[in-house]
């Protein structure tokens, strides 16, 4: 069968910005896939999705005009029913077949055409047929339906269309803009499909200002692009369109000079992208004035407020020249620049306003606000949270540095939420913690001070940086602390999908300060020391829960470094490990030990010892010499009074490696004594005495990881 290459497209009122790519790429993929369903295209199809402010499209190669017929066989009943006992077609059966299209004039060709096959207990009647196979217009029809009701539109908007019969009046459409057209062509061939109120044809419309002809008309499905591109002056493609804002952007960064770069930001360009149907970057500027503002204020409100692109030097100093991605291309650009220019410098005046004020007032005069400012309806003000913080930050910071640190961490806590009655944060919240070390360091306070307020939120998502000092690192883990533990105590706690208080990442964030900055603290001790802050009759000890969820964290932040689940686990569990700080050389060890070929023997000796030592009850690790009967018995244990002193030796000095390598030379010793040895002996005396060196090579052989996870 001969095929052809597919595109619709479908035009509309500028989308959303922020939703545009996603919607871009489920409107091509869902029409595809349905395509491929309906056998109108096959499996190795080409698709390519095109999203622009005003269409959405898809191209999809090699697409039949009919699908190819199918052979179905379809159940039909059990034998039982459709047979009477002279093996006659029943009622039943004879009207399950009409209704299906079979010939039933001649019952007995229509039985003897049926097939019978065992159907579980029973034996059931099968039809064989052949189903045609589905036209284009129809299957692209099911298709684009399917598209339109699938696409993850953020917000539907209702509007009237005027109807197109003969009687005048007007129909309500939903759907996430107005739609004014609609392509469906296969190869030169108009598809007749409806959507939205809308026939499909050939025609749409190009650039709002700047399209050459209008309507743009396509002549055939492969020129979609170019003729958009000739004809309408619009680069239908997202990507397409995003590469050449990257190169432009570039280009006119290299020609201010000075190694100045665009600031980089991913959902700015994806969005700025979604805004421009053919972009053209100018170069503006701001008064130098404005450069004594914190330059992460400036940014921001350029960024957020008009889209622009500030340009940072090789300093990464901010400098007062700013890129404008424009959606026309006029002879004389200064108009278009003069007019950024002048909308820019009120956003950057108040911005200086804010800043200037804000310094009036010290961050210690802002604290008792915080009582006024309400936090959570049962967690009561930001100034009881501030207290509670306070108190946790202290503790962590007498355990990892002494009064001094716990001075300074207590400090630090006690002013790190005042910028939230700042007007500068109040304007533009994503600056909390940032402004508060800004306005610290105006005050005269330390500099560690003063970066673990800025620091107290990191790391704020995966991949963030950690606070630059320890200061920083006791006051954000003492504030994800007092979140988690009080959130969980009031049964805030994630559920599926579904985190609002952002515990998930919070709890990351703890995992991550105890792990890559090697704190030694038990994190058992610290969620049960952050419930003390809050009153027992609000928050509820889970700190059970809370510790499995931390654990949880912990796991795959490891899985996501690239350990297996087993390793991982062996380095978590060694002897209830609570210091989470030598788990990366733990991981090593674990890993270059499992690497070995007396590993697998090992683990499921340790698997077996555990499980004998856990029927036993307690065990003390205890050895009587004299009580050693068997030979294996006593080469296990000479082997241990050897080896054990030499691994402890190596686990003390942190070389886990090379202790667990050492360990490994217990795996001849260790099978012959369970090949010989009967452990629960008759006499209590010999049994307890064995249990006390299976007892003695557990604790050393799960000193580094617990080894049994390793087992198969």
């Amino acid at each position: 069968m001969t095929t052809q290459n597919l595109l619709v497209e479908l035009f509309v009122e500028e989308l959303p910005p922020k939703a545009l790519n996603k919607l871009g790429a489920a409107f091509s993929g869902v029409l595809a896939e349905q395509l491929k369903a309906q056998g109108l295209a096959a499996a190795d199809t080409v698709v390519t999705a095109f999203a622009s402010p005003r269409r959405l499209a898809a191209h999809v190669t090699g697409v039949l005009a009919q699908g190819a017929d199918k052979a179905v066989q379809q159940k039909l009943m059990p034998v039982a029913v459709g047979l009477d006992a002279a093996g006659h077609a029943t009622p039943a059966l004879l009207k399950k077949l009409q209704a299906l299209g079979a010939v039933v004039s001649d019952p007995a060709a229509a039985v003897a055409a049926l097939k019978r096959a065992p159907d579980g207990k029973a034996e059931a009647l099968f039809y064989d047929s052949i189903v045609q196979g589905a036209s284009l217009q129809a299957g692209l029809q099911k298709a684009l339906d399917e598209a339109l009701a699938k696409l993850p539109i953020p917000k539907v908007m209702q509007y009237q269309l005027e109807t197109d019969c003969e009687l005048p009046g007007w129909s309500s459409v939903n759907f996430v803009r107005p739609a004014h057209s609609l392509i469906a062509l296969h190869g030169s061939t108009v598809v007749q499909v409806k959507a939205l109120g809308l026939t499909a044809g050939n025609r749409t419309q190009g650039h709002r200002f700047e399209a050459k002809v209008s309507p743009v008309v396509l002549q055939h499905a492969d020129q979609y692009a170019e003729t958009l591109k000739n004809d309408g002056s619009v680069i239908a493609s997202f990507a397409e369109r995003r590469a050449e804002i990257v190169r432009q952007l570039q280009a006119a960064a290299a020609k201010v000079g000075g190694g100045c770069q665009p600031v980089e930001d991913e959902a700015l360009l994806d969005e700025v992208t979604a805004l421009v149907e053919r972009p053209n970057v100018l170069t503006c500027q701001f008064e130098t004035e404005f450069l004594g503002v914190p330059q992460e204020c400036l940014i921001l409100t350029m960024k957020a407020n008009q889209k622009y692109f500030p340009l940072i030097d090789t300093s990464g100093k901010l400098t007062n020249r700013f890129l404008v991605v424009s959606n026309i291309t006029p002879d004389d650009a200064s108009l278009v620049i003069g007019g950024n220019e002048r909308v820019v410098r009120p956003r950057l005046a108040d911005a200086k306003f804010f800043f200037d004020q804000d310094r009036k007032k010290t961050l210690e005069s802002r604290v008792e606000g915080l009582s006024k400012v309400v936090y959570h309806n049962k967690l009561g003000t930001q100034g009881e949270r501030m207290a509670r913080v306070c108190a946790i930050a202290k503790a962590i910071g007498q355990q990892v540095g002494g009064d001094l640190l716990a001075k300074q961490a207590e400090q630090a806590a006690r002013l790190a939420k005042t910028d939230l009655l700042t007007d500068m944060v109040g304007e533009f919240p994503e600056l909390q913690g940032i402004m508060g070390g800004y306005y610290a360091r105006h005050d005269g306070l330390s500099s560690e001070v003063a970066e673990a307020i800025e620091d107290h939120y990191k790391p704020r998502f995966a991949g963030d940086d950690l606070p630059r000092n320890h200061v920083g690192l006791v006051v954000a883990l003492a504030d994800k602390l007092e979140t988690l533990v009080g959130m969980f105590g009031i049964g805030n706690v994630p559920t599926g999908d579904k985190d609002p208080f952002a515990l998930r990442r919070h709890a990351l964030g703890v995992v991550r300060m105890l792990v890559e900055a090697r704190l030694k603290l038990n994190f058992f001790e610290l969620t049960r020391q952050a419930l003390t802050v809050f009153p027992a009759a609000v928050v509820h000890d889970k700190s059970v829960e809370l510790d499995e969820f931390l654990v949880e964290r912990l796991r795959g932040y490891f899985r996501e470094a690239g350990f297996s689940i087993a390793e991982v686990d062996a380095a978590i569990f060694a002897q209830k490990l609570g210091q989470w700080s030598s788990i990366p050389t733990r991981l090593q060890a674990v890993r270059a030990f499992a690497a070995l070929p007396e590993a697998p023997a090992l683990a499921a000796a340790n698997k077996r010892i555990g499980n004998i030592l856990k029927k036993a009850g307690e065990v003390d690790a205890h050895v009587n010499p004299a009580l050693l009967q068997e030979d294996a018995e006593k080469g296990l244990y000479a082997a241990m009074q050897k080896l054990l002193p030499e691994s402890e030796a190596q686990f003390k000095a942190g070389d886990y490696t090379a202790s667990l390598q050492t360990l490994a030379a217990l795996r001849a010793p260790v099978d012959a004594f369970f090949d010989d040895v009967m452990v629960n002996a008759e006499a209590m005396d010999l049994r307890l005495n064995r249990q006390g060196l299976l007892m003695s090579l557990h604790v050393a052989m799960n000193r580094v990881a617990d080894l049994s996870r390793l087992a198969a």
